[in-house]
C-alpha cells in the first residue's frame, strides 16, 4: 500500500469521526480572521477515553507518513496537552517510546519550577496542535524551544484549513516559511470536500464550502 492512499484513508476516516463526534460542524461560524466560515473544528471535544485513544492513533498515523524525523513530541497549552500524550501513548503501543512534554501558561517558582512539564526538550522536538490559525501559538513553541537548548523539526496538526493567512499564503504555509520547518496534518480542507462529495445529505454543506475556498482558499 504507497503512502498517499495510507495517508488518504486516514483522513477520510479521521473527517468521519470527527463528524460523528460533533468536533467537526457545519453551519455559520466566525474566525479569528473575522470570516464567516460554514465548518468549524473544536480539538477540545475529543473528550472521552475513546475518542483520545482514536485521535492519537490518527495522529501517529499521519507523523509516520510525513516521514518528519524526530525525538520527542511537545504540546503547548492548552490544547496540545492531551493531545501530546494521546499521541505518545499511540507510539507507545506500536513499540516506540516517545518523551513528551508541554508547558505551562505561567512559570511556577515552588516545586520543580519552570515552565515546562513532562521530558526535559532535547534534540528534535515535534510540536503537536490542533489547527494552526495566526501561527502565534506555533512561532511560541519554537522559541521556547531554541531557548531551551533543542531544536523544533515540524509541527504535527488535526486539521489543514487551506486558506489565506495574512497574505497570499495559507496559515500553515506562513509557519513552514516562518519557522523553517514541515507541517504535517491528518486531513486537509481538499480531503473534507472529498468527504462531503460522498454524502447526498451534506450537498448544501459542500456547496457552502466550495464557494468559501473559492474566496480564501489558497492551492
Amino acid at each position: 500500500m504507497s503512502t498517499l492512499h495510507d495517508s488518504q484513508r486516514n483522513a477520510q476516516e479521521f473527517i468521519a469521526f470527527a463528524v460523528e463526534k460533533k468536533v467537526l460542524r457545519f453551519g455559520e461560524f466566525k474566525t479569528k480572521a473575522g470570516r464567516l466560515s460554514p465548518y468549524f473544528f473544536n480539538a477540545g471535544l475529543f473528550n472521552d477515553g475513546l475518542s483520545l485513544l482514536k485521535i492519537g492513533e490518527f495522529y501517529a498515523k499521519s507523523i509516520e507518513n510525513s516521514g518528519i524525523q524526530f525525538d520527542m513530541l511537545f504540546g503547548p497549552a492548552y490544547k496540545g496537552i492531551p493531545l501530546v500524550a494521546a499521541i505518545a501513548i499511540a507510539f507507545a503501543r506500536q513499540g516506540r517510546n516517545l518523551p513528551y512534554a508541554y508547558n505551562r501558561k505561567e512559570a511556577k517558582d515552588h516545586g520543580e519550577g519552570g515552565v515546562i512539564v513532562g521530558s526535559a526538550l532535547h534534540g528534535r522536538v515535534l510540536i503537536i496542535d490542533d489547527v494552526i490559525s495566526a501561527g502565534t501559538s506555533i512561532r511560541e513553541s519554537v522559541t521556547l524551544i531554541k531557548d531551551h537548548g533543542a531544536v523544533p523539526c515540524g509541527v504535527s496538526i488535526a486539521l489543514d484549513r487551506q486558506e489565506k493567512g495574512t497574505g497570499e499564503l495559507s496559515a500553515v504555509q506562513e509557519v513552514e516559511q516562518d519557522n523553517a520547518i514541515p507541517v504535517c496534518a491528518i486531513a486537509a480542507l481538499a480531503d473534507l470536500l472529498t468527504y462531503l462529495t460522498g454524502s447526498h445529505e451534506m450537498a448544501q454543506h459542500l456547496l457552502n464550502i466550495r464557494q468559501y475556498r473559492e474566496r480564501y482558499g489558497v492551492n
